[in-house]
């Protein structure tokens, strides 16, 4: 008999060990060029990455850089490896003044560059606030204001972004654009569903297919107000990013070595050893996290009573980013809120377990990864006189968890393919 809890912790932590830079990294490296090798990157695998790339490059081969990651996501160093890429550390999901700083020194070690010259980007998830350089005539304060707007406004990834590009001068491909004319090899950690390279992100190494047209679409449906000079900026194509046309790309190569399918089909791996079944349901799952949530309970109480889609014992896995439309002011990420409204709509089936976590070990903007949801969730909750749905309304998934002993904390894991969701049926 497992236990069931420690089955699913079991199935995250093969999920995140999956997605380790060091576990990915050595197949994608380039041989060092004739010239010099310039590292360059941000995002909250960007330390991990970083150290792998210093473990593996050669002793004798140039090797110099500067990438920027999260606060407190730097990994311990091993001192037998010599430090040779800066680590700077920023503010992450509001941009800060650290964050500005990396970006405006990173656009500094690619100047001069030659065609002899390699560029090596490693990009992983975090990385659009980390590194952030307003466009022209946009001050950080503004863009701090329009970033929180977009975080609390339900938006999907792929909208967040289009607009960041459009509003940045080093993200959308500028970064990328201004390696020329040296080689650029992309190493990238998808934290976004469908992995496309021009979203994680916001894509600072490639170019980009989005509009500045798209981007005003984008903030009129969210209503999210800018200055009306960048709105005239928009207007006019003048904050336009570089095209995927543009012949400063001809040199790139881009490599995913960690992608949410990667995760998933590792822990699918331990559930199949363990003999129980496993059915991945989709590893780019975006929408409300509370009505994913009951989506995932309302097929799972579907496999308890009728024996469909799936028969017993089995455990469903998924993954993507899901979004918070953020009404009040409670604690709680993406991962919690999933939780909660799956308890909700669970009423203490038995049989069901939940965990749903963030695999860089951050659910939002808390100390935890995410929670656990047990058959006597609801009923230990009523024994704390919690109001389940009291909580979930107010967006306070982590008040309601952190009561139970039931919050998934990690600590930051450094690296970062995004939701984790795993529900076993008994």
């Amino acid at each position: 008999m497992i236990d069931p809890g420690g089955f699913l912790r079991s199935l995250f932590d093969a999920a995140v060990a999956r997605a380790l830079p060091a576990r990915n990294l050595s197949p994608f490296l380039p041989s060092p060029p004739p010239g010099r090798t310039i590292v360059i990157g941000a995002g909250k695998a960007a330390g991990s990455m970083a150290q792998a790339l210093e473990a593996l490059w050669p002793e004798h081969a140039p090797l110099a850089g500067l990438v920027v990651t999260r606060y407190h996501h730097t990994p311990p160093r091993d001192a037998r490896v010599p430090q040779r890429i800066e680590v700077a550390e920023a503010r992450h999901p509001i941009p800060d003044a650290a964050g500005l700083q990396a970006a405006q020194r990173m656009l500094g070690l690619l100047e001069g560059l030659t065609i002899d010259d390699l560029v090596i980007g490693l990009v992983s998830g975090g990385g659009s606030a980390l590194l952030t350089l307003p466009a022209p005539g946009l001050t950080l304060l503004q863009k701090q204001d329009i970033n929180r707007a977009l975080l609390n406004s339900g938006a999907t990834i792929g909208e967040m972004n289009c607009v960041r590009k459009h509003l940045s001068a080093i993200k959308g491909g500028r970064l990328g654009a201004a390696c020329a004319p040296a080689a650029v090899v992309s190493l990238l950690i998808s934290d976004v569903p469908g992995d496309d390279p021009a979203v994680i992100a916001s894509g600072p190494t490639v170019p980009d297919p989005t509009s500045c047209a798209e981007a005003i679409a984008i903030l009129t449906r969210y209503r999210i107000a800018v200055p009306g000079s960048i709105l005239t900026a928009l207007r006019s194509g003048a904050l336009e990013t570089p095209k995927p046309s543009d012949e400063r790309f001809a040199s790139h190569h881009v490599h995913l070595i960690a992608t949410p399918r990667h995760a998933l089909e590792a822990a699918a791996a331990v559930a199949h050893a363990a003999g129980i079944r496993v059915h991945i349901l989709a590893d780019d799952m975006e929408g409300e996290s509370r009505e994913v949530g009951k989506t995932h309970a309302a097929i799972a109480r579907s496999i308890l009573r009728h024996g469909t889609p799936f028969e017993r014992p089995c455990v469903l896995l998924s993954g993507g980013e899901t979004t918070v439309t953020v009404k009040e002011r409670g604690r709680g990420g993406r991962a919690a809120e999933f939780a909660l409204a799956a308890a909700i709509d669970l009423k203490g089936e038995r049989g069901v377990y939940v965990l749903a976590a963030d695999t860089d070990g951050i659910d939002g903007t808390e100390d935890n990864a995410g929670a656990l949801v047990t058959p006597d969730t609801l009923e230990r909750a009523r024994c704390h006189a919690l109001d389940a749905n009291a909580h979930l309304a107010r967006n306070d998934a982590y008040g309601f968890f952190v009561w139970l002993g039931d919050l998934v904390t990690t600590g930051p894991t450094f690296t970062n393919v995004n939701d984790f969701r795993a529900v076993l049926v008994l």
